[in-house]
């Protein structure tokens, strides 16, 4: 947007295309306010505008905009608190003489899109919760072209392919903040389609990202959907195999049983010091393996290939690989240093709503602490077209 169209909305005191906020104090409503113009309800198909320095009744709040202030807004896109992802733009502009931050929200491609667990909507000059009919209308936005792979149906299958009873008793109350869960009003068939498991009603086809995370039999309908894990005793494939298995199921299983797998593996040495205190050594950090086997889960292509997710366990160092290579905005030169995009974007929005990722971007630069802390050398990362492997070493 240039200046001259930035103005015009700035002086609409009345749009619903526009908020204003005198700082950046309230992070809570600021996140409110770009939920809502990610949601779009009045369909405008344009851009939501928040203003950062003017007060409600359009003056200038003189606010000093700072490279650390426009550096918080940006972060609000992958810190994970909405979901999915907003997709925006955060500039300093100086309009009639009042220096102020903009941030423009672009309107989802795959609405409703929730703050906290609400859906957040403009209801002319302003902010609402959307009710279970709005929310309806906002499944039927949803565009069936460009969507992730993630969000695209699969006719093939049934609501009788869906564990209902987990997602109802399990994974909602998860999910959704237990308020708005308690007035939920909404049918079973928008309840799913309000998750992104199925397609809006009537058709409330299970989608991708329905039958990954509670699907009763996943891998029948995408294949490469398992995690291959081998415990090699030696250094070399070839060597004499110790333990190898398929670990298969909803997301939720294998995330669960990958965890109780690298937790087994994991060999503690005991130090005991002048003091006779025991210390616990153990060859690799958990948090660093948890992190990178997620992000390989997280990050991994199910389209067009039937390959799994690889842990490959030697005795010097552990090899995991995930199908798929580099993706989006991500690159060569940020790989692993804030350079963040997701090629399942709603796979990592039930992840972290299952508490499997806390913050979003922040998977390898925890794994690297973790691993420097416990005296392992640095993971080692190899980028190619068609994967994306790390080898993490033992313990010297």
């Amino acid at each position: 947007m240039d200046d001259q169209e930035l103005t015009a909305l700035l002086g609409d005191l009345e749009s619903d295309r526009v908020e204003r906020k005198a700082s950046t104090s309230d992070g809570k409503k600021i996140r409110q306010a770009i939920c809502a113009f990610a949601n779009d309800l009045p369909n405008h198909k344009k851009s939501g505008v928040l203003f950062v320095g003017v007060k409600d009744n359009g003056t200038c709040a003189n606010l000093s905009i700072t490279d650390e202030l426009l550096l918080s807004l940006s972060s609000i896109r992958s810190e994970g608190k909405i979901l999915p992802f907003p997709v925006l733009q955060v500039n300093k502009r100086i309009l009639d003489g009042c220096e102020l931050a903009v941030v423009i929200v672009e309107p989802s491609d795959a609405p409703p899109v929730r703050f906290d667990g609400r859906t957040y909507i403009r209801v002319g000059p302003r902010r609402a919760t959307a009710t279970p009919e709005e929310e309806r209308r906002l499944n039927e936005k949803r565009r069936a072209r460009d969507l992730p792979f993630d969000l695209q149906s699969l006719p093939s299958t049934s609501l009788a392919d869906l564990n209902l009873e987990f997602f109802q008793q399990s994974y909602l109350p998860v999910t959704l903040a237990p308020d708005v869960l308690e007035e939920n009003q909404r049918s079973l068939d928008q309840q799913l389609a309000s998750a992104r498991f199925t397609t809006p009603p009537p058709e409330s086809c299970p989608t991708v990202l329905g039958i990954l995370t509670i699907g009763k039999e996943p891998r029948f309908f995408v294949p490469g959907h398992y995690v291959q894990f081998l415990r090699v005793d030696g250094t070399e494939l070839g060597d004499p195999i110790k333990d190898q298995k398929e670990i298969s199921g909803s997301l939720l299983d294998i995330l669960r049983i990958l965890d109780e797998t690298l937790q087994i593996n994991i060999a503690t040495a005991s130090d005991i010091t002048r003091q006779s205190l025991e210390i616990q050594q153990p060859d690799y950090p958990i948090q660093a393996l948890q992190q990178l086997a997620r992000n390989a889960v997280m990050h991994r292509s199910y389209e067009q290939t039937n390959a799994p997710v690889k842990v490959y366990w030697f005795n010097d160092r552990i090899e995991i690989q995930n199908p798929g290579g580099l993706f989006g905005q991500v690159n060569q030169a940020n790989f692993g240093q804030g350079g963040t995009d997701y090629r399942n974007p709603h796979l990592a929005g039930v992840m972290k709503d299952l508490g499997y990722v806390q913050r979003f971007g922040y998977g390898i630069p925890t794994a690297k602490r973790a691993l420097e802390r416990n005296g392992n050398p640095p993971p080692e990362f190899s980028l190619d077209d068609t994967f994306t492997s790390v080898i993490i070493r033992s313990k010297p």
